[in-house]
């Protein structure tokens, strides 16, 4: 009986995982900006979230549960210094852009890179994961003013980054 009950367990954990792997894979590349780093943080994520499929499995939200764990396990990363000796800045060559203008998405790219840690998960969550200021505040386990304030200056910058290229754009 208790392997049956296993069973059934690893096969909805495997269902699930690979149902929103790739939908877990673009929030994560949003994080980091950088694909192979994506694919280890999302294999991270569902290593946890398999550990903890008991746990996911009593929550109204799995897709909420496992974005948190992913953004988690991403600012974790971030806190170490093990990223900061490794990080060569060689990227490996992307995946082609799903959108019409491949300028402006490499532009937003870079832009999004180029925020701090905290200021790019606040705004992936809110602008792309679609969450409420409550909600982003959940998953990033701080409070919705910061949220907010993460939020907003992470829309500066962005915004600040568009301008500034297109005032280099004009000039040549």
């Amino acid at each position: 009986m208790v392997r049956r009950a296993a069973r059934s367990r690893d096969a909805e954990f495997t269902e699930y995982a690979m149902s929103r792997a790739g939908w877990l894979r673009k929030v994560a590349y949003l994080l980091c900006g950088d694909w192979d780093r994506a694919d280890d943080l999302v294999q991270e994520s569902i290593t946890k979230l398999y550990v903890n499929w008991s746990r996911a499995g009593r929550v109204e939200n799995r897709d909420g549960y496992a974005r948190t764990v992913l953004v988690n396990t991403f600012l974790a990363e971030q806190r170490t210094s093990w990223w900061r000796r490794t990080r060569t800045g060689v990227t490996a060559p992307e995946e082609a852009a799903a959108w019409t203008d491949v300028d402006v998405s490499l532009d937003l790219r870079q832009a999004l890179a180029a925020l701090p840690p905290r200021q790019r998960a606040a705004v992936v969550l809110r602008y792309y994961c679609d969450l409420s200021v409550e909600q982003a505040a959940d998953v990033l386990g701080c409070s919705a003013g910061n949220v907010k304030s993460q939020s907003s200056r992470g829309l500066d910058a962005l915004r600040r980054s568009f301008v500034d290229r297109s005032v280099e754009g004009s000039r040549v």
